[in-house]
Parts: C-alpha cells; structure tokens; sequence
C-alpha cells in the first residue's frame, strides 16, 4: 500500500508540520523519513530541548526544520492573522497565548501555506487537534462537518486487499445529509489511496427488508447521493453481506450496481463503524490506518496518544500525500 505513496511523495516532497517536536516517536519518524527522502519534516518545539532528546534515542535531526512557537520571528504576523480569522471571537490576547501552544501555532503555519499538512494528537486529544483546525483552515467549500475514514489493508497470496471505511471516529449520529458528505468525502479519500471507490450505504436492511428510522435515514441519504451525477458508483440501504459478498448481492439485489463488489463502506452512526473496523482488524487481520480526518481544506490527522514510531511514519505518509 505505501509503496505507491512514497513514489509519489519523492516525486513531489511535501512539507509536514509534527507538533510534539520532543516526543521520541515523533523524532524518530521524522528521522526516517527525512533520511528516505519521503518529505520535509518540520518539528515544533526548542531547538535545544530537541537536540538533546534526540540523542537521548539515538535518532539524528540533522537537516530538518525545528520551529520553536516561542521564538518565532513572523510570529506578530502570525498573531495578526489569527485575529482576522477569528474576528469577533477571539481577541488579539487569546490570540496570542493559543499561539504559544504547538497545535494552533502549526495549524496557522499550514493555513499560512508554509506547510502542506499537520500531524499531531501523540500526547494531547482529538478535540485539541481538530479544534485549530475548524477554526483556522476550516472546512472545504460545501461541506459543513469534518469525518474521518480508517484505511484497511490485508495481504493476501495474490496482494492485497483494500477497503475505505467511514465514519467510524467522530460523527456519532450523522443525518442524512452528513451521511452523504461523509460518502462523497470517504470517495475522495479511498482514490487518494488508489481505491477506485464502490460505495456501499450500510444499514441493518437491503433495499426496504428492514423498517425503521435508521433505515430511512441510510434510505434517504443514498437518494441524494444518486441525484448528485457522481463519478462513482453508489447504493444503499444494503446489509454488509449483500454489499460484499457477490454470491448474497445475487439473492439480495441482483440489479445493484454497487452490492457485491463494494470497497468503501459508509455506516449508519459511529457504534457501526467502531465496532466494524476494530472486527475487520481483529479478527480479518486488517492492517487499520486512522482515523484520517476529511473534509478540511488542508491534510491535518490525529494520532492516537498510544502510537508508536512505525505508525507516527505511516499517518505522515498519509496526511502527506493527501490533498
């Protein structure tokens, strides 16, 4: 899965923002990846502080960007910026001291084009990652809410296998329009990844064989999805079975153009889809990489605070390569 990434990343390098510059792990990945010449790391935090970290674990930084918020010499520009984009909201005091923490000083260095993306949330939670981000680089034009999708991969004895699965890590409730920003969103993502994206509407029943309000909502959604002329196929409200399996899509819904064949699933709340992917990777063996949040103007992803070097180097690949 990656290597197609890379290739495209060392065609055209990006630069990363990495908030938590004196974390081990984040200087670890930021090491490789300087030295793979994947992209350009840039680490916030002191210099000082960083340099002795990271011969503490052994990782050389030499050649890569650190950006210390509190010593920042475009730093009133910064600070000016910030008040303009949160006119009314925020003053030129509150401005100023959200600045001097590393999460809103990276998000404006991306929303000031000085880098392509952010990768934070190893020592602080989703809320402080995505906060910034809905108040500085906000959401892409047309879309209201940010989702997130979980990339799974499995080697088999011809490949692998590959599946975009969405919202399974912050909408806890979507409606019906959510659910389809979600899916044009989670389409976007999955052709990011080489997914030629099938989009499945998922419910508890296949085309009316179940009732209820959920249903109707997947019901409904899958309707506006249809009447935008999409570029990718799309269907619903189909059982899980039914969108994957071909021999069950024949006795379910053999006139789907969607059921059987699908590779980007889109649950009907966040129960659904956390409980979904954690099975898939559990007991299918899926590798799970996210969650990656969509639907911001510019690539920013949480990590989980639990993560560990190998999957800081893989999510930095990902926000990197993403558009």
């Amino acid at each position: 899965m990656f290597e197609n990434m890379i290739a495209k990343l060392k065609a055209n390098k990006r630069k990363l923002v990495f908030t938590e510059g004196l974390d081990p792990r984040i200087i670890e990945a930021a090491s490789r990846l300087h030295k793979d010449g994947i992209l350009a790391p840039v680490l916030l935090g002191n210099p000082d502080q960083i340099a002795v970290a990271a011969k503490e674990c052994g990782w050389s930084i030499d050649g890569i960007e650190i950006v210390d918020p509190l010593n920042y010499a475009d730093f009133e520009a910064m600070v000016a910026k910030m008040v303009e984009l949160r006119k009314g909201k925020m003053d030129e005091v509150a401005c100023r001291e959200a600045l001097s923490k590393s999460n809103y000083f990276g998000t404006m260095l991306v929303k000031m084009g000085l880098a392509h993306g952010l990768l934070g949330g190893a020592t602080y939670s989703t809320a402080d990652t995505v906060r910034p981000a809905l108040q500085l680089v906000k959401t892409r034009p047309g879309n209201k809410i940010v989702s997130s999708c979980f990339i799974m991969n499995r080697a088999t004895e011809n490949g692998t296998e590959k599946y975009v699965l969405a919202d399974c890590a912050i909408n806890l409730f979507p409606s019906e329009d959510e659910l389809v920003e979600i899916a044009v969103e989670t389409a976007r993502s999955a052709k990011a990844f080489d997914v030629e994206p099938k989009v499945a509407m998922l419910s508890y029943s296949t085309m009316g064989s179940g009732k209820g309000e959920s249903v109707d909502k997947v019901h409904n959604a899958t309707e506006k999805l249809k009447a935008m002329n999409l570029e990718f196929p799309v269907d619903g409200e189909l059982q899980f079975d039914a969108a994957f399996s071909p021999e069950v899509a024949k006795i379910k819904c053999s006139n789907s153009p969607v059921a059987g064949q699908a590779n980007t699933f889109i649950f009907p709340d966040i129960n659904a889809g956390n409980i979904g992917y954690k099975i898939a990777q559990r007991l299918g063996g899926f590798d799970a990489y996210g969650p990656i949040l969509q639907g911001l103007n510019a690539p920013i992803n949480d990590l989980s605070r639990g993560c560990n070097a190998e999957e800081v180097y893989k999510m930095a690949i990902i926000t990197a390569v993403l558009d």
